[in-house]
């Protein structure tokens, strides 16, 4: 559920209870010619202000380099076979871009893995907006080895990604 839609219920959760404490028929025989109740628990020093912002939800952990690196290397014994190329291509370029992600997060900074930063752009430039099956395989030679060439640089850097 989206904030604007939290704070949308909330707002209507609020102003359905506040009507119908408004609207309340009950009456207190205890009071002067039967009065309502409500009409004497009203506090008038009650703050009218609207109620405070939900809170934010807490940030997700950021995934480390390392367990993004291990999903990408899932991939290199796999190949694209008539029956799970689609499936394939399409995890390949998922791990990559989870890769990149961690990447730009890692408290190394993003221009520590300059070079498989670089080489994920040039693929997503390469690929463009289309993520289909159609589109990766058209693309399936620079998928492949964007992911072995992003293999070899970090088999080659194994102090950052541990």
């Amino acid at each position: 559920m989206s904030r604007t839609t939290t704070w949308s219920a909330v707002v209507a959760s609020v102003a359905l209870a506040t009507f119908g404490v408004s609207c309340s028929t009950g009456s207190d025989t205890n009071l002067p010619g039967g009065g309502r109740a409500v009409e004497s628990q009203v506090d008038s020093s009650a703050p009218t202000a609207e109620p405070s912002a939900p809170p934010v939800p807490t940030a997700t952990p950021v995934e480390k380099v390392r367990d993004a690196f291990a999903g990408l290397q899932a991939t290199l014994d796999d190949s694209c076979t008539p029956d799970s190329c689609a499936y394939f291509l399409n995890r390949v370029f998922d791990e990559l871009q989870r890769l990149d992600g961690a990447m730009k997060a890692s408290e190394k900074g993003p221009s520590h893995f300059a070079e498989p930063i670089r080489l994920i752009e040039e693929l997503d430039t390469e690929v463009g907006t289309d993520e289909s099956f159609g589109n990766l395989k058209k693309h399936q030679t620079t998928l492949i080895t964007t992911r072995n060439k992003i293999n070899a640089w970090m088999q080659g850097h194994p102090d950052d990604y541990s």
